[in-house]
């Protein structure tokens, strides 16, 4: 395939590949089949042939798409797209990629050395979300420039990615964005070497969450979603049940006890059930009625009593 007919297929309508992959799109607008979606966050841009989301942040062009909702690898998304259109290529190798870049720790380790908040970050962490100062400093939540920086650190306290939150006003921003490299799997695991032997470590769904849990006085940590929690999470939660000093006391009596409130959706359950499977142990708790995550419950329910 030459740059030629890889154009054509760069340039046929976006809108129109959309309605062939199965997406309703009504006013340039649809529900983004790469989250748990419904407010119609998917985006067109007809005259750039590009779309994005603008919770999740997918973006991309023609192939991007075709790839993404088919999940095939750029060649074969290629022929899909030639195929679906009646564009004639010709057959090719596919492209090596590069390896993707490390995380860089060395660079950004220095804009948690001495966390600052910019005003509109304060106004969400502690006047929206009400949370305890202290929590925020142990999470050492930062701000840059528009962005609300989350690190995030492997057990041993090593800074391994970051999440950026986007706390501006231009709508044209994803929520989220991660450093090349970042590793957001699991959240607070440096709070394991905090249990003790038989204590309650509670599983939330998101950082928002956690803070939350933390806030009410909880050892917790954060898993991203059901859609993003990877073998590797998983192996690595099924070496919570017991902790590693075995000396003194029974299995039975050094396991942790776990603790989770799932969304109030179809995820959350999901995410509670490939949990389960990993924690046997894994105790489910109902939000009340009006309460869709911890968050809302945390607020409601008078949780956040510490003042600023």
């Amino acid at each position: 395939m030459d740059k030629f007919e890889l154009q054509k297929l760069r340039d046929l309508p976006i809108e129109g590949v959309a309605g062939r992959l199965g997406l309703e799109v009504v006013r340039h607008k649809c529900l983004c089949p790469f989250h748990d979606d419904h407010h119609a966050s998917l985006s067109f841009s007809v005259r750039r042939n590009t779309y994005r989301c603008f919770a999740c942040g997918a973006h991309g062009g023609v192939i991007d798409l075709a790839m993404g909702l088919l999940n095939k690898p750029f060649l074969e998304a290629c022929k899909w797209l030639a195929d679906e259109h009646n564009v004639i290529i010709t057959d090719c190798k596919p492209r090596e990629m590069p390896p993707p870049k490390p995380f860089d720790a060395r660079r950004y380790a220095r804009y948690f050395e001495r966390p600052w908040l910019s005003p509109e970050a304060c106004k969400f962490l502690f006047d929206e979300r009400r949370l305890n100062p202290a929590v925020v400093r142990y999470c050492r939540l930062n701000s840059f420039r528009d962005w609300l920086q989350i690190p995030y650190f492997n057990r041993q306290g090593e800074l391994i990615g970051i999440q950026r939150r986007y706390m501006g006003s231009d709508p044209s921003q994803p929520r989220f964005r991660f450093p090349a490299g970042s590793e957001c799997g699991i959240y607070n695991l440096p709070v394991l070497n905090l249990l003790k032997p038989g204590e309650e470590l509670w599983i939330t769904e998101g950082c928002s969450d956690c803070w939350s849990m933390l806030s009410a006085g909880h050892k917790a940590i954060a898993i991203p979603s059901a859609t993003l929690l990877t073998r590797k999470d998983m192996e690595l939660l099924s070496t919570f049940n017991f902790p590693l000093d075995l000396g003194r006391s029974t299995l039975g009596e050094l396991s942790t006890k776990f603790h989770m409130y799932p969304d109030c959706d179809e995820p959350g359950e999901r995410l509670f059930l490939q949990l389960k499977q990993v924690l046997p142990n894994l105790e489910h708790h109902q939000l009340p009625p009006g309460c869709k995550d911890f968050s809302d419950y945390y607020l409601s329910a008078g949780l956040a009593k510490l003042p600023r």
